[in-house]
């Protein structure tokens, strides 16, 4: 399986987890256990460290990425697929160093292409985009909390 169906899996559980909280735990179990019959430990830790670390980095990453949207646009106002997979992104683009900036974004952008819209295509690379030029402020506004 590629990265990019592990990536959908991640998306689809980040999904679950904005709707039912509840219920998240569960479905990443159960899709690390898929990943690692079909395809092996690799994929399903990739997997599992990408939606555990989005999960657990959102208080970091949501500031960051509210920084990012335009004036008259807030996260809460996004869809919950486009949440997640902005999420998901800048979670790469933070901590996972071996995957290349510009993949993390087309990666992205193809995500909202096949789940979202094709205008949540364009306004997730636009922002994405905007932060991949400014990657080092991002990083050091995740680290150290002073959101823009």
């Amino acid at each position: 399986m590629s990265r990019r169906l592990v990536r959908e899996k991640a998306l689809q559980t980040l999904y679950q987890n904005e709707i039912n909280p509840d219920g998240a735990d569960r479905s990443m179990k159960r899709e690390a256990r898929f990943l690692r019959d079909e395809d092996g430990e690799e994929a399903s830790a990739f997997f599992l460290r990408l939606v555990r670390t989005v999960i657990r980095n959102m208080p970091r990453l949501d500031p960051v990425i509210q920084g990012y949207l335009k004036q008259d646009w807030t996260l809460s106002r996004l869809s919950p697929v486009d949440r997640a997979i902005l999420r998901m992104a800048v979670c790469e683009l933070l901590y996972e160093e071996e995957i290349p900036e510009g993949v993390s974004l087309n990666e992205a952008v193809e995500l909202a292409k096949t789940f979202s819209t094709e205008e949540s295509a364009r306004f997730i690379n636009g922002v994405l985009g905007s932060m991949v030029k400014n990657l080092d402020e991002v990083r050091r506004l995740a680290v150290s909390g002073d959101f823009l």
